[in-house]
């Protein structure tokens, strides 16, 4: 039995139409991800209430942090007041003292004058000559420090007759008073001896040369350690070996001295605009 031509081409239809449906059943279908369960309303009441009280407790410690700053401004605030309460009573204290005590210039007790006697009095800075040299200097004077010591740069130890010598510049700056011709000058000193002085970079000898040094009325051989002092105030330190036996220190004063004069220096009543621009802070 033969088909017809038109039964034949349903067949092919209805056989293409089911290849499609099996090659789309074979087509992946893409995975859909379970979304969350969902929340009972005891579940939801729960974490709320577990919200409350964390915000609750958070509240809570922050009031108790502010009211222990409170407590604690209100206890400053007191001290506060009970030290001006005393300190206006040491003013008053000081006062009632000031006014029952008798006049200045008793002479203190415990001090022998006849120490005094033959010494200079000399003030926390002072004017010295080197005369050797041809220059003054602002000095230092210091009884703390126990040697002195003068400001010098580019030293070099040289061999003179078989004894040790030094060659130096004085160490000066800008601001510093000094004799202009000696400024740049080149001065020599035989090696009296060396003193080893210890830093925190290690240590470091440093030659001590003698020269004659002026100061008022005091004439006499003084032994320097040589070192740089430009990052100092003062060029020259004098230290309590020179002042031993002859001088002592008022050290609310300040160049109770006249400065020397050299030629090619300034005069000495011109001294005085100098000493205004010293700056004495403290610093040797």
């Amino acid at each position: 039995m033969f088909s017809s031509p038109r039964s034949r081409r349903l067949t092919s239809l209805t056989l293409t139409g089911l290849g499609l449906l099996l090659l789309a059943g074979c087509v992946r279908q893409p995975v859909v991800e379970p979304g969350p369960p969902p929340v009972s309303a005891v579940a939801f009441q729960a974490r709320m209430d577990a919200l409350e009280t964390q915000l609750v407790a958070r509240c809570d410690s922050r009031l108790d942090w502010q009211d222990r700053q409170a407590r604690l401004g209100r206890y400053l605030l007191a001290d506060i007041r009970e030290l001006g309460d005393r300190l206006s009573a040491m003013r008053d204290d000081l006062a009632r003292r000031d006014e029952a005590s008798p006049p200045s210039g008793r002479q203190c007790e415990g001090v022998d004058s006849s120490q005094l006697e033959g010494k200079q009095v000399l003030g926390r800075a002072e004017w010295v000559g080197l005369p050797e040299v041809g220059t003054y200097l602002r000095a230092r004077v210091d009884s703390g420090a126990n040697t002195s010591s003068l400001s010098a740069q580019e030293i070099t130890p040289f061999e003179r007759d078989g004894q040790d010598w030094v060659r130096f510049r004085l160490g000066l700056t800008d601001e510093d008073v000094v004799v202009d011709d000696v400024r740049e000058a080149w001065i020599e000193a035989p090696v009296e001896r060396r003193v080893r002085i210890l830093q925190a970079a290690g240590s470091e000898s440093r030659p001590v040369v003698s020269l004659v040094m002026t100061l008022g009325p005091i004439r006499q051989p003084v032994e320097f350690t040589l070192n740089d002092r430009t990052h100092l105030n003062y060029p020259v330190l004098l230290g309590r070996r020179f002042m031993m036996d002859i001088a002592v220190i008022d050290v609310a004063e300040r160049y109770l001295h006249p400065r020397p004069e050299f030629p090619g220096g300034r005069p000495a009543d011109e001294a005085a605009a100098d000493e205004a621009l010293d700056l004495d802070d403290g610093e040797s």
